[in-house]
């Protein structure tokens, strides 16, 4: 594949008054997050995660932990009930209680206020199907065999056991698979025609995915 220079691509895209949205979805371990972070130091925009969702959220004025406190976890049928008949009917609080569908329209908010005024790569909240009428939306999925996925997450020091690695990585699929389902209401958590691409980690490299998405951006 020809690869394009840094100047090209920012001279093609970042130029322009339109923003462009790189977000990505991904299994745990498959290496999404890093990716995410290589695509935006090689086009010079913002990343976004939990972490600086968080701090962007308290910038507006929300809870700093609106994006901390449900980590992509629906919730269960009990807490919904409960939290649509006595959660806290604003958003621009800091401290009180929140019910879920609430707190899921503030992280909601708070994606599409900085799509607003920035191009940037945003990793997880569903931020695919949130910002899904965005022009210029790029939305990737990241997947790999489980065994590589234990590997990676071995390496990054949670556990120095695959059987307990496989368990961790199994875990946080459901709840994200979950979360993403139960808000979305698509059933389509990871499914490839949910996505513009779907990256097997295993097989592509992170460099081949930059090269690709950029390339793609270049096109757009």
């Amino acid at each position: 594949m020809q690869k394009l220079s840094e100047k090209a691509i920012m001279g093609t895209v970042t130029d322009r008054k339109d923003k462009f949205l790189i977000v990505i979805g991904r299994e745990y371990g498959s290496g999404g997050r890093r990716i995410g972070k290589m695509l935006a130091k090689a086009l010079g925009i913002a990343y976004y995660d939990k972490r600086l969702l968080s701090e962007a959220a308290a910038r507006m004025g929300y809870g700093a932990n609106i994006f901390a406190e449900k980590d992509e976890k629906r919730p269960s049928a009990m807490r919904s009930l409960l939290s649509f008949c006595y959660g806290a009917p604003t958003a621009n609080i800091s401290d009180a209680p929140m019910s879920d569908e609430k707190l899921y329209e503030c992280q909601s908010n708070v994606i599409r206020n900085l799509c607003e005024s920035e191009s940037c790569v945003i990793v997880g909240r569903t931020a695919d199907y949130v910002m899904r009428d965005h022009p210029r939306l790029v939305s990737l999925f990241v997947h790999a065999p489980l065994e590589h996925r234990v590997k990676n997450i071995i390496r990054r020091g949670e556990t120095d056991n695959e059987r307990e690695a496989e368990q961790i990585a199994q875990r946080r699929d459901s709840a994200r698979r979950d979360y993403y389902n139960y808000y979305t209401n698509r059933g389509s958590w990871g499914q490839a025609s949910n996505y513009t691409l779907a990256f097997d980690a295993s097989r592509i490299g992170d460099e081949a995915v930059v090269d690709i998405v950029k390339a793609l951006l270049a096109k757009k």
